[in-house]
């Protein structure tokens, strides 16, 4: 390999405690800081890392000849938000073989029922707002979100645990970017919401819970690896669990909609009223204005020339995903909340990739992501068209050091009234 452009180092022996301070920002600021759209530090106890950032950088990194994910992700991410041996671990035919399990999920029909039974516990959550003197909307949204992914999964949810399911699948979420109790916390919430799911495949595989075969737990618990072998219990319980988590985790988003629609007045009223496509632009807007993931990784699966800068095969590469949403190169006045600059995008997968970029049947965008698009405008419809309600004085406030984020107060909501 010839020796080509130099990466702009970070010196130091280690910078995961500069990451801890800076989160969403670690990245966007070296960047700004060298000037460029690539340089080097040292994470995770002095491991050379690569970070990338831009348009042209989403499609190396989501080349899949030159990157792998195997091994990329930490193991501590493994054992609190992904679990072991899911879809986002994987590589090559094996991977296109799972990957497709979930994009099967992904119809207009699909969408379109998920979208009814999230309009539905909306309403059933919201009767019950109306009996309160005040309500956080983060957690009840959470709550909604996890009825929404049981009931279109197929997976049994009684009332009784309603609490404990979401708060399990909400503490594996918060332990992404955390270290002590909230890591903790999250391991334990996996290990024992794998249990409950396991549970369940072993109810359909004997018969003992009967449901349509089109239901997304029938098609994992029935799912059959490349050899023609049934996953096992564990593994299909982790990708169960790689459904249910990420729509619980769309209440984060849909939070952020509801600040949104708070600090810009304007843009209620055309969501309110919107019988085309505004609110897809507004829902668009929110996933790239706010922060929700900071960056992906994988490792190099060869030596890899990119613009005269040489990364060797093994290096970890750090995709920055807040600032490609934020580069001005790519989004005019990137710090203004403007959905009507959707009204002219051109729909790369690559410039803008809340959830990932490149290509969803072959490649790792997320699976996910058009039911998030869905149960957003589902959501945020309802709000605006549905309820009635005050935001009292409050703390709306978000850490862009936390990772993930949400605002400090919650959003509060009173004097809450259906429509």
């Amino acid at each position: 390999m010839s020796t080509g452009k130099h990466i702009p180092n970070e010196k130091g022996m280690d910078h995961s405690l500069a990451l801890l301070r800076e989160g969403f920002r670690f990245v966007p600021n070296r960047l700004q800081w060298f000037d460029t759209n690539i340089f080097e530090t040292r994470m995770m106890g002095g491991k050379k890392v690569v970070c990338i950032s831009g348009k042209e950088a989403a499609e190396l990194f989501y080349d899949n000849e030159l990157f792998k994910r195997q091994d990329a992700a930490p193991k501590r991410i493994k054992e609190s938000l992904f679990g072991v041996g899911g879809v986002q671990g994987m590589d090559g035919e094996a991977h296109r073989h799972r990957k497709h399990m979930f994009m099967r999920l992904m119809t207009r029909e699909g969408l379109k029922r998920i979208a009814a039974i999230c309009r539905e516990k909306w309403k059933q959550q919201a009767t019950e707002w109306v009996t309160k003197d005040s309500i956080e909307l983060f957690p009840e949204v959470e709550k909604i979100m996890c009825r929404t992914a049981c009931e279109w999964v197929g997976v049994p949810l009684w009332a009784k645990d309603l609490e404990v399911r979401t708060e399990d699948l909400s503490a594996m979420i918060d332990a992404f970017g955390a270290t002590g109790p909230r890591h903790w916390k999250g391991r334990v919430a996996r290990s024992r919401a794998e249990k409950w799911i396991r549970d369940i495949v072993e109810r359909v595989r004997s018969g003992e819970l009967e449901l349509e075969e089109t239901k997304p737990l029938s098609i994992i618990a029935w799912h059959q690896d490349l050899d023609g072998n049934l996953l096992d219990k564990q593994t299909a319980a982790v990708e169960i669990l790689n459904l249910l988590r990420p729509i619980v985790a769309i209440a984060r988003f849909v939070t952020f909609g509801a600040l949104a629609l708070y600090d810009f007045p304007a843009t209620k009223e055309k969501v309110r009223e919107d019988d085309g496509n505004y609110t897809k632009w507004f829902v668009q807007e929110v996933r790239r204005y706010y922060p929700f993931g900071p960056f992906t990784g994988a490792l190099a699966a060869k030596d890899i020339d990119w613009q005269g800068y040489q990364i060797k095969k093994d290096t970890l590469v750090i995709l920055d995903i807040y600032g490609t949403n934020h580069k001005p190169e790519l989004w005019s006045e990137p710090n203004r909340f403007k959905p009507e600059r959707f009204e002219e995008w051109n729909g790369s997968p690559f410039d803008f990739i809340p959830q990932g970029g490149g290509d969803y049947d072959k490649g790792h965008r997320c699976a996910g992501e058009w039911l998030t698009v869905e149960l957003m405008q589902t959501s945020l419809s309802f709000l605006t068209q549905d309820l009635s309600y005050e935001v009292p004085p409050q703390d709306l406030s978000y850490s862009m050091v936390r990772i993930p984020t949400h605002p400090s107060s919650n959003f509060i909501m009173k004097n809450i009234t259906l429509q």
